[in-house]
């Protein structure tokens, strides 16, 4: 935990409302909160047309091997297809709940294969409570654990992972691509029975298209081959995205801390920065901070509220942090390292 966090949750902050209000209000007065649907529609045309692009490469040159020299496309291309989705969900795009939900279901369920609602209803638990390790499905102990308390209970090979799970961090996002098909596919059954059926047709017929294109195009040794490359480097992009934004940030007590939905969104949260690259290859998520006090502002417009939120941050005194790309990744990482420390010195 960053021992400026530290530092604030020793203070009594001031009225939750009465710190954020003044900040809501400023960035509703310079339209900051206004949708930019010509913006994304321009977004997803290109993003489809490079997909098809890819696809129609995949088909003309999927009797070579050289075919697997665009499984690395292809997986950014599908990470900025998440992305489209992420924004979807939390209605930066549409207005339209109904219309909002059809555009994430035709990024996620068909064109990557993933469950929206599966992903969504995780995603706004962490959203609502980041880092809290009793409400927040991102910390909650897994293949990965982020608190000490956490490693308690941790035999066998999740001890020896745990170990060295910050070494194996990296490694192990290379799965996160499949991983994400596979617990779609566990989370319908806790999804209505229509909507269900609808976004296990979508992840269905994905599958099938996905199969029937490589298969079709290349034997079956270079199909798997291509389909190991696009996921891995899939899982990596989308690891590489996520690592920065609050791996070694502020946890809130499980207790409470008391912290409103400023402090609660800004002590937990990390910004990383950089320009034009950083942002399209972090998907706007490097306004991270940003993002989680106005999960419904459009992508464009978060760089526009840095200088906003920054501003209001300092003038509470309330800790802002935002560091390179690279140094993201190392606080990350060292978190994760001195986690595990316990099960070393054993």
């Amino acid at each position: 935990m960053p021992e400026s966090a530290v530092a604030v949750s020793e203070h009594p902050p001031r009225s939750a409302a009465s710190e954020f209000t003044p900040l809501l209000r400023t960035v509703k007065d310079r339209g900051l909160l206004d949708r930019r649907q010509g913006w994304y529609a321009f977004t997803i045309a290109v993003n489809a047309l490079a997909l098809g692009g890819v696809v129609t490469g995949v088909a003309l040159v999927g009797h070579s091997w050289w075919v697997l020299l665009l499984a690395p496309v292809l997986a950014v291309l599908c990470a900025r297809t998440a992305f489209i989705g992420h924004d979807a969900g939390h209605a930066q795009i549409t207005g339209s709940r109904p219309t909002g939900r059809v555009i994430g279901l035709l990024h996620a369920n068909l064109l990557l294969g993933m469950s929206y609602g599966w992903w969504n209803d995780k995603h706004n638990r962490h959203h609502a409570n980041p880092n809290h390790v009793d409400k927040d499905p991102d910390v909650k102990a897994d293949v990965l654990v982020f608190t000490s308390e956490q490693t308690a209970d941790r035999t066998g090979f999740r001890r020896r992972l745990t170990r060295h799970q910050a070494w194996l961090f990296f490694p192990l996002t290379l799965l996160e691509g499949v991983a994400l098909k596979i617990h779609g596919f566990q989370g319908l059954r806790r999804q209505p029975p229509r909507e269900r059926r609808v976004e296990a047709f979508l992840m269905i017929a994905h599958l099938a298209a996905y199969a029937t294109l490589l298969l079709s195009s290349m034997s079956l040794g270079t199909a798997l081959a291509f389909a190991a490359l696009h996921h891995a480097f899939f899982g990596l992009h989308l690891g590489l995205a996520f690592a920065p934004n609050h791996k070694g940030m502020a946890m809130p007590d499980p207790e409470g801390e008391g912290w409103g939905h400023l402090r609660r969104q800004v002590l937990t949260s990390r910004n990383v920065r950089g320009g034009i690259l950083t942002d399209w290859f972090l998907g706007g998520l490097n306004y991270q901070i940003e993002h989680h006090l106005f999960p419904s502002m459009p992508r464009p417009h978060l760089k526009l509220a840095q200088p906003l939120v920054r501003a209001h941050c300092r003038e509470l005194g309330i800790p802002y942090t935002e560091t390179t790309l690279v140094d993201s990744y190392r606080q990350a990482l060292r978190h994760m390292h001195e986690v595990g420390e316990p099960l070393r010195v054993e």
